[in-house]
């Protein structure tokens, strides 16, 4: 793989900055956005009058503290314009949630908030080694799913040449990767994977390809996930964070230099960990929810926004910015199987430790009576022997067991047995009713 590290002269000078001169910078911009969320949202009014605090009584970073959590139930409940806090005419954009377990969540954008997106995506692909001049394949979906378009302009601003795929038509992704020789690819890592097994179809070598750079993101994944893609591809694999109600794709990214968690672009995004039961703040280092409050949005500042996603905050490394571990999942992800708290992440891990197995995989719940059972559907990989990929199946049960300490069925399947995903992979199958 080749070396793509960025030169650091060619960092934002907040890249460069002291971690007090950014705590600075964020407590100036903290008190401009809690000070905007309370005289142009009527949800934060109410909700700080409640708690009896006001914008004014923030003297500090710790004292955010004291502030009320916003979830998506809030931004349900104001479907769909209650959040926004800019008049009508002002909106540039709005983007979506899918809204498959109820109402959309909708998030607006100024224009000036769409410049600041541009800039943290395009900050985040130079992140992870992209250059001006760089042609990227963006295969995250486009519409009111903000992956594809917030690839799409974080790639112009930084000056790249943009191939705007979309997901889907995974023949013609192979074909236009061949034909259109990209350096760079921005797509779920399932979704990833799906292409990679087509190029292997098509006789395509994966580790022959122009791809130098991939830069996955909207689902968890692991480091040995990130150990196959980069064995597989020859490439640089890179996580890049975000979602809808924060800003999109863009709040936190790894550096190349490092690849050790992905840095938040704390100079618009401040970062909490919380314990998800009680709500306390947790020190950095310990591990809980993760909690963002916007610095600088415009059309819909959010503050203390409970992203459900657990994690622990780590000091910088190539950068001043905090890093947030790999997420580790979700809490509404989390599957409770007989006592044991378990993530599709952790049967992740030790698929890719199996060779005989495929990473592709679903986790099917279902009850008999009162107990609950888990089955991990999982393929066994094209050249593996259907007897090897059985005695592949045990192992993997013996290995959850001693790992994770929950009995689990495994079934083998073959090749292309599991759904693939356009998007984000389904893990969670649940047939419980």
């Amino acid at each position: 793989m080749q070396d793509r590290s960025p030169r650091p002269e060619d960092l934002d000078p907040i890249e460069r900055a002291s971690v007090d001169e950014l705590r600075a910078l964020q407590l100036d911009r903290l008190r401009w956005s809690l000070r905007h969320a309370y005289e142009n949202v009527p949800h934060y009014r109410k909700m700080f009058d409640e708690r009896q605090i006001h914008p004014s009584d923030l003297h500090e970073l710790a004292d955010l503290a004291k502030f009320p959590h916003t979830d998506k139930a809030a931004l349900r409940a104001n479907y769909p314009f209650g959040m926004f806090a800019v008049p009508r005419e002002r909106i540039a954009r709005i983007h979506a949630s899918s809204g498959t377990t109820g109402r959309p969540t909708v998030v607006g954008y100024t224009a000036d908030d769409l410049d600041t997106w541009a800039s943290v995506m395009a900050r985040s692909i130079r992140a992870s080694g992209g250059r001006p001049g760089d042609r990227v394949h963006v295969a995250y979906g486009y519409g009111l799913f903000t992956g594809g378009l917030g690839a799409h302009y974080g790639a112009e601003r930084l000056g790249c040449t943009v191939i705007p795929v979309s997901g889907g038509m995974t023949e013609r992704q192979v074909r236009l990767i061949k034909d259109f020789e990209p350096e760079i690819i921005m797509v779920t890592p399932s979704y990833l994977l799906a292409i990679v097994d087509e190029m292997e179809r098509q006789g395509v070598d994966p580790r022959g390809t122009s791809l130098q750079i991939g830069i996955f993101g909207a689902e968890p994944w692991t480091q040995e996930l990130r150990r196959e893609i980069e064995e597989r591809l020859d490439m640089h694999a890179l996580d890049i964070y975000g979602l809808s109600e924060v800003m999109g794709p863009g709040v936190a990214n790894e550096c190349i230099e490092s690849k050790d968690g992905p840095h938040i672009w704390e100079d618009h995004f401040y970062p909490e960990i919380i314990d998800p039961l009680t709500g306390e703040v947790l020190p950095d280092g310990e591990a809980g929810e993760l909690v963002f409050t916007s610095l600088t949005k415009q059309a819909m500042p959010v503050i203390r926004y409970r992203t459900r996603d657990l994690t622990r905050l780590l000091p910088g490394t190539a950068r001043p910015m905090r890093r947030m571990e790999k997420i580790t999942g979700r809490s509404d992800d989390m599957i409770i199987l007989r006592g044991v708290n378990l993530f599709p992440t952790q049967i992740e891990e030790l698929i890719c430790r199996t060779p005989a197995l495929a990473p592709h995989f679903q986790c099917v719940l279902t009850r008999a009576g009162r107990l609950d059972a888990l089955t991990v559907k999982v393929e066994r990989r094209p050249e593996t022997d259907p007897e090897v990929a059985a005695r592949a199946g045990d192992d993997l049960v013996t290995a959850i067991k001693n790992n994770i300490g929950v009995s689990v069925r495994v079934e083998i399947l073959e090749p292309d047995g599991v759904e693939r995903s356009m998007g984000k992979m389904r893990r969670i199958v649940d047939l419980r009713g």
